[in-house]
């Protein structure tokens, strides 16, 4: 079954991707000259693509595109499914064809799974820590420019939920614009006036739920919150609204906040700041 992602070229993306490594925008005609000088253009290789630590594993049909891209007869196994959770040593990729067009894109595959996984990893962690609390794990808008679709893709993988896609799905009022409306309220009110449905509001205090919510906000977003104020904060709310921690959360603090009622706990470092998972892949000649 074809990959697909929406709003997301997965043929541009490999393109632009190899077009960069090949040195063409930079008027250097677009060659890998070390598989050329080294490598036969008649060999065939033969590789495995392995997880060197615990992980949960995303971007293999990515990285299968970038293979099929030099050379659409080369022949790719796929051993594990997106999302799903490998030891170490284990192997997710088995592949064979022209040598020189697999060397050519072993680097793009790599970082793409690299990366990709990485991010599903620790989302995963962050999941399992606030297993059987009710609380639902969101990722943010803190992404890499250019790759947020594939890196909200892969938190998925990892068992979070998305928050917004961008700026368009839902208003997000924070305090910029709370201190250009003037209050909360007039902030809420503004974004109701204006047509919007979905608005997110981040209180970072408890006198600014009532407003915010009689203004017509639709979720609260409980920012930098301890967890005796979260849970008064989600007894006030009662309901109301879907509510969400946010703030500096790491995983030796998410299990209390989760266990305060929140519907939500959202987390920045599962885009910024995830470390590359270790992919290995190895050739041999046939």
């Amino acid at each position: 079954m074809p990959f697909s992602l929406e709003n997301f070229d997965l043929d541009a993306f490999v393109a632009a991707t190899l077009t960069e490594d090949l040195g063409a925008p930079y008027g250097q005609g677009g060659r890998d000259v070390t598989s050329e000088a080294v490598i036969p253009a008649d060999a065939i290789f033969s590789g495995v693509m392995d997880s060197r630590h615990d992980a949960v594993i995303a971007g293999l049909p990515i990285a299968r595109a970038f293979f099929r891209y030099l050379d659409p007869d080369v022949e790719i196994e796929l051993l594990v499914a997106e999302g799903q959770a490998v030891a170490a040593g284990s192997d997710i990729m088995r592949l064979k064809g022209k040598g020189r067009a697999m060397l050519t894109a072993e680097r793009s595959a790599l970082n793409t799974v690299q990366h990709l996984t990485g991010i599903a990893t620790m989302t995963n962690e962050y999941v399992r820590r606030i297993a059987g609390t009710g609380c639902t794990l969101l990722d943010t808008r803190k992404t890499i420019p250019g790759l947020r679709v594939l890196e909200k893709y892969a938190t998925r993988m990892g068992g979070a939920q998305n928050h917004r896609m961008g700026l368009w799905d839902a208003a997000m009022i924070k305090d910029n614009h709370v201190a250009v409306a003037g209050s909360v309220g007039e902030a809420v009110r503004r974004a109701k006036d204006a047509g919007v449905e979905n608005i997110i509001c981040e209180v970072d205090r408890v006198d600014q739920i009532e407003p915010a919510l009689a203004a017509g906000a639709t979720h609260l977003l409980l920012d930098n919150m301890e967890p005796a104020t979260l849970r008064g904060a989600v007894t006030l709310i009662g309901g109301r609204v879907k509510t969400e921690a946010s703030g500096g959360v790491t995983l030796e603090s998410i299990r209390d906040k989760a266990e305060t009622g929140v519907d939500y706990i959202s987390v920045g470092r599962l885009t910024q700041s995830a470390p590359a998972a270790d992919i290995g892949l190895d050739f041999e000649q046939v």
